[in-house]
């Protein structure tokens, strides 16, 4: 039977123990996106890898948009898998090596659903007692005590799950710069977010459907930091829209991560610190009953770029990539 579960990475490293663990599964397949920092070489048995001189010859309109040495690239490997047949795309990195109970729940059922009129939630406060908070969190938020959510047992149909990451998970340049500690998360059910709550979510441990493969546009013109928390920001609203939510899982891999040097990561971040609120907001407004995803997004992209969030660059890059997923439907 064909697979229809595609893992996509991208990766300026040798094969990482991540990389070779996802390649051993049977019932998934990999896709690897290079860049000019890739090593010469680089080949995996079973993973499909795509160099950069290979992405050059691909028939896809933003291959020859996308800057190199930019992690918006493994959208190339997006529309790989798109294009083989892809009935859910997991997105990783490749320093989250899988633990035994790596998966993700059914895409719809009965879960907790976390209810409330307040809208960003630390979603790392219900899987640890430790004071920790996800990557894009508004920094006037991080030591917010006041919390009006209940839990229903409801059901749900979930079009993203963020699986956590243990040891040292996705967190911000502040958090790493004054505390650093690791982090290992509890055990616990799902949660699913329901309509009006939000929470950011990162492209290390996700898995997004096909009726959301749009969402997964990475936007070219912001830092390297804030690029897949604007994404998280964006897809929310559109979500609910066309009547998906977003869950939470335990931790399902461990991260040993890659080298950074936090002050520069605190740099890349600011405009996160500045914009996500005000991204959630320009977004909200730009959602209309009916409206298609493809149709939001753009309308959402053309407002950011009236705020100066996004270049003018950023629009033709969206177009390409929408033409370029229709093309493949």
């Amino acid at each position: 039977m064909k697979n229809t579960t595609y893992i996509v990475i991208t990766s300026i490293f040798e094969p990482t123990q991540a990389v070779l663990d996802y390649a051993a599964m049977k019932n998934v397949k990999l896709i690897v996106v290079g860049d000019l920092k890739t090593p010469d070489g680089w080949n995996v048995e079973g993973i499909d890898f795509i160099s950069h001189q290979i992405q050059k010859e691909m028939p896809y309109g933003i291959c020859r948009e996308l800057p190199f040495n930019h992690y918006c690239r493994k959208m190339i490997g997006y529309l790989k898998a798109a294009n083989d047949g892809a009935e859910v795309i997991i997105d990783t990195d490749d320093d989250n090596i899988p633990l035994n109970n790596w998966g993700f729940p059914k895409n719809f059922g009965e879960y907790d659903v976390l209810c409330g009129d307040e809208i960003f939630i630390n979603i790392y406060k219900y899987f640890t007692e430790k004071f920790v908070w996800p990557r894009g969190m508004p920094l006037k938020s991080i030591r917010s005590t006041k919390s009006n959510h209940n839990f229903q047992n409801k059901y749900s149909k979930v079009g993203i799950w963020q699986g956590l990451a243990n040891d040292d998970p996705d967190v911000d340049a502040i958090y790493r710069l004054i505390d650093d500690s690791p982090v290992v998360f509890n055990n616990r059910n799902p949660i699913v977010l329901d309509e009006g709550v939000v929470s950011p979510f990162n492209s290390q441990n996700t898995y997004i459907v096909k009726e959301l493969f749009p969402l997964l546009y990475l936007p070219t013109t912001v830092t390297f930091r804030f690029t897949d928390i604007l994404r998280g920001l964006i897809a929310q609203p559109i979500m609910w829209n066309q009547g998906f939510k977003l869950g939470f899982t335990e931790a399902t891999v461990t991260q040993l991560r890659n080298p950074h040097d936090y002050l520069k990561d605190f740099e890349s971040e600011v405009p996160m610190y500045l914009y996500t609120e005000k991204c959630l907001e320009i977004t909200k407004g730009c959602i209309t009953a009916g409206q298609s995803i493809e149709d939001s997004i753009l309308k959402v992209y053309n407002e950011l770029k009236k705020a100066e969030i996004v270049k003018e660059s950023e629009i033709k890059i969206l177009e390409l990539w929408l033409n370029d997923l229709q093309k493949i439907k």
